[in-house]
């Protein structure tokens, strides 16, 4: 029996109970907190090498067959989606022991994070639709109490829209699971990928297309479904931010694609060409809010809205490259967006501050910080030779092959604004004048090592992303290609032809 595919899960579980265990030591906390981050980090990546290696990598719970047991699947878009996620929950937490205050750290952060980790391994991961709504349930958990851990007003309401918005979502997916059950007998991925094919009522598949895609569009904050992230994604510490703005969309996005390239293909002009129509115009508002904005995370919050779109593009065009696209997208924009946020929080601890009005001089005074903002920043732009260049390439080849010139258009304009965004916080933020006198300014000693060391990391990721583009985006394509043609994850699950 292969362990792998339960590692990336219980490694946050055992580090989380070690952490309630030794409650009253904060560094006992700090020290496990780290060294649990590493340790899922390493058993991330040897999931993602067996499943290189191997092909796609399947363990049923209690040797139960398919589909009447739990099982963990990992094909390639799960293993990488894995291996990012674990990048980040390293980064954070090696962050989090010079950015995070001695307050929030007494009160469980660090268990907390990890259980968050936990839940998003457990929902690339799972192969049973239900399963995937229980460990959406645990990230939801996990996501409220770090989004409310400091008790600020700002965080409070932030993360009462929050929670409000994600139940609401979670109970329309409940209740898609109970049709979906109702209607095919099962709800293992793979054996509803077969049953389905056999509905012959594809009025009532639609219906049941449209509820997921509201319950997974909540949770990926697509158009019109978005507008409780820009309100609480600023609110809490910044190292929460960058957890959440680099992991719980995405999870949302890899469950859209799951459900809409194994499940529901009947009738893709009517579901994916709606999800198209969504993405150009979640593109447009994220864009065209951060662009209203001038505080450094509300822009930073707004552009995971727009950034979505790209990858929602690519389910909808639905084609082996518009898929590769996306899949590369969504790992370049985990990395970029949560390294922002670090960044963020950098800036924040040198300055006190973060609205751009009262930032400045960044560029003279911390000019490796600055240097550390343009890659992420240019890459989020898809400024080459960097990652987000290459993500948005594909997507934009892929929609001219396509003809699907209006998305194509959307897609080029709202780079251009991205890249006019970043281009303001650089402006205000690294290059004018510090309005405030020395005094009231940025504080003079250097942030730790452990804020800067992760803030490199990421941006030597997204430095490689793009200048080895070639085989970043051939893995893509392989992990395209079986979402393309699921016969091989139905054969991994069900142990027979579909």
């Amino acid at each position: 029996m292969n362990l792998l595919p339960v590692l990336p899960i219980l490694i946050p579980l055992f580090t989380a109970s070690s952490m309630l265990v030794a409650w009253r030591s904060r560094r006992l906390h700090r020290v496990l907190g780290a060294a649990g981050a590493l340790c899922n980090l390493a058993a991330a990546i040897a999931l993602f090498a067996a499943v290189e290696r191997e092909g796609i990598v399947v363990l049923r719970l209690g040797n139960w067959p398919a589909p009447f047991g739990i099982v963990f699947v990992a094909d390639l878009f799960a293993a990488i989606l894995v291996a990012a996620s674990a990048v980040v929950g390293a980064a954070v937490a090696v962050y989090s022991l010079g950015g995070m205050d001695p307050e929030r750290e007494s009160f469980g952060y660090y268990p907390l994070l990890h259980i968050l980790l936990m839940g998003v391994s457990g929902a690339f991961l799972s192969g049973d639709i239900f399963n995937l709504y229980v460990w959406f349930e645990v990230m939801l958990i996990a996501s409220f109490v770090l989004l409310a851990l400091g008790g600020e007003k700002e965080q409070m309401e932030g993360a009462i829209k929050y929670v409000t918005l994600n139940l609401v979502s979670s109970a329309i997916f409940l209740a898609a699971v109970g049709i979906l059950y109702g209607t095919a007998g099962t709800l293992n991925l793979a054996d509803l990928a077969v049953k389905l094919r056999e509905v012959d009522n594809p009025g009532l598949l639609n219906a049941l297309a449209m509820l997921f895609l509201v319950a997974f569009g909540i949770k990926a904050a697509i158009f019109p479904l978005f507008f409780w992230l820009p309100a609480s994604y600023h609110t809490p510490h910044v190292a929460v931010s960058a957890v959440l703005a680099g992991l719980l969309t995405k999870v949302g996005v890899y469950a859209l694609i799951r459900v809409f390239t194994l499940l529901f293909v009947r009738d893709p002009a009517f579901t994916h060409g709606l999800i198209l129509g969504l993405a150009g115009v979640t593109m447009i508002t994220g864009v065209l809010g951060a662009a209203a904005q001038s505080d450094f995370r509300r822009i930073l919050s707004f552009h995971i809205v727009s950034q979505i779109g790209y990858m929602v593009m690519g389910l909808g065009l639905l084609s082996p490259l518009a898929l590769a696209g996306a899949i590369y997208f969504t790992v370049h924009n985990i990395m970029a967006k949560t390294n922002l946020f670090l960044v963020s929080g950098i800036v924040q601890r040198d300055s006190g501050r973060l609205s751009l009005a009262d930032l400045g001089g960044l560029y003279k005074d911390r000019p490796a910080l600055s240097a550390l903002f343009l890659i992420p920043a240019l890459s989020l732009a898809g400024v080459p030779p960097l990652s987000g260049f290459f993500g948005k390439l594909a997507l934009v080849r892929a929609g001219l092959e396509l003809r699907s010139y209006p998305i194509v258009a959307a897609a080029l304009a709202v780079s251009l604004l991205t890249l006019f965004s970043m281009t303001k916080i650089w402006a205000e933020a690294f290059w004018k004048p510090s309005p405030m006198p020395e005094a009231e300014g940025r504080r003079r000693d250097p942030a730790p090592a452990t804020l800067y060391a992760p803030v490199i990391a990421m941006a030597a990721v997204t430095v490689a992303m793009g200048l080895w583009a070639e085989p970043a985006f051939a893995l893509a394509q392989r992990a395209a290609a079986q979402l393309s043609d699921p016969a091989g994850y139905i054969r991994a699950v069900l142990g027979g032809g579909p």
